[in-house]
């Protein structure tokens, strides 16, 4: 069991390394894929650009999860990660606007696609392998681990960026210091492929494969026959995927540039609100193992709905302290809302077509509403000047889980299928 986890821990890990590298790093990759003027619509020009990444995803979903529910979720597994190891080094060996032009932001835009396309079979394929593999009273807990190697992967990325850039002069680390956590990505990824390549597969995918039960049309299946679980799935998930990147994406940025507070305290509340999921997403799904899935979510959402307005007027405080209790109240609702939620994904779709299903509905939300988060809280700040229109934004998305909720039957005590 330990090497499943760490098989499913690990190339999820690489995902959240390039995410954590890429919004860490998001003020100077502006400065260097756009040409000089205009900084706030150039941030914004870059989220947009971390948002097409996420517009790939659904595509990538398709790709792999045929793949995962023809094939194996090993194979997915193995070929994501190999796809996703190249792209992040990529990154560290782009030319900048000042020496090909315009080609810089194009060739930036295709690497994300790519590794958007790879994310689309990293994350659910994680949270299928793991879950699978798990013991009906430890669904939740075991699953959690692909939501710990989220977390440590968003750290080790924001350590590496820190480590690196502690030696150097600004100017060294803006001109090229920058690069080098996305270079040593790739040696991340191919540690994980190895690592991928030499783990068992999941007994129910073999199972579903003697029995002859394997759709031989998954993404058709799905849409067809699933298409009630999926909106379900979306609109569960939307919870989950726009709050997390707004805390663990657009906070840096929105703590530094518009409230004022300097990158290394940015960096600190982003790495302790990580900290504060890590740990308490296992919590939060182990009671969900014990009570059901759906009322942890409900608590969850619920205080989204009722909290964001006093978190987001506790953050607009001078004092910084006032700003890191907002941030970090914040990610403990994160916290209580994403632990439960990879074995609530695996069992709402059957083992015949669990993959695509998944895979679908994840990077669906996570297109229309995670990876656009930053651009979208961006424009709404830029055209509202108002913090509260966030705060509105979180609400509405708690507003709608909490429907999807009331219809989803509870299955955390029943054997998957």
């Amino acid at each position: 069991m330990r090497k499943i986890i760490i098989a499913g821990m690990i190339g999820n890990g690489l995902e959240w390394y390039d995410f954590a590298l890429y919004a860490y790093t998001a003020l100077i990759i502006s400065q260097q894929f756009f040409p000089a003027g205009n900084d706030a619509a150039h941030l914004l020009a870059t989220w947009g650009i971390f948002a097409v990444s996420f517009l790939a995803r659904p595509f990538g979903g398709v790709f792999f999860g045929v793949i995962g529910d023809r094939f194996g979720r090993r194979a997915a597994l193995v070929l994501s990660i190999f796809m996703m190891a190249i792209p992040t080094g990529c990154i560290g060996l782009l030319p900048t606007y000042a020496q090909i032009g315009i080609t810089a932001p194009l060739l930036l835009i295709v690497i994300r696609i790519l590794q958007g396309l790879s994310l689309g079979g990293a994350f659910s394929g994680s949270m299928a392998f793991l879950v699978e593999h798990a013991p009906v009273n430890r669904r939740a807990l075991i699953g959690s681990a692909s939501i710990v190697s989220l977390g440590i992967g968003f750290l080790l990325g924001s350590l590496m960026a820190v480590i690196v850039k502690a030696p150097l002069t600004e100017i060294q680390y803006e001109s090229w210091g920058w690069r080098i956590p996305f270079l040593l990505g790739t040696l991340i990824g191919f540690i994980g492929f190895y690592i991928r390549h030499h783990c068992e597969e999941s007994p129910l995918y073999e199972a579903a494969k003697q029995d002859g039960t394997l759709s031989a049309t998954p993404v058709r299946d799905v849409i067809r026959y699933e298409w009630k679980h999926m909106l379900q799935a979306i609109g569960i998930y939307l919870t989950v995927t726009m709050p997390f990147y707004l805390m663990s994406a657009y906070f840096l940025t929105y703590t530094e540039h518009s409230l004022g507070r300097k990158p290394e305290e940015a960096l600190i509340l982003g790495s302790v609100n990580m900290l504060i999921m890590i740990v308490l997403a296992p919590v939060s799904a182990w009671v969900s193992d014990q009570i059901g899935r759906r009322a942890v979510h409900a608590v969850g959402a619920a205080l989204f709905l009722f909290a964001s307005i006093p978190i987001f007027t506790l953050m607009q405080q001078p004092s910084f302290a006032s700003i890191a209790a907002a941030q970090m109240l914040f990610a403990l609702i994160v916290a209580i809302y994403v632990g439960p939620i990879p074995a609530l994904l695996v069992e709402i779709f059957p083992t015949r077509v669990r993959y695509t299903g998944m895979a679908l509905s994840y990077n669906i939300t996570a297109a229309l509403f995670g990876g656009t988060a930053p651009m979208v809280c961006q424009w709404l700040l830029n055209t509202t000047h108002d913090s509260y229109s966030i705060a509105y934004y979180v609400m509405i998305s708690a507003l709608i889980s909490l429907v999807a909720l009331f219809f989803y039957k509870e299955r955390h005590t029943q054997a998957l299928t």
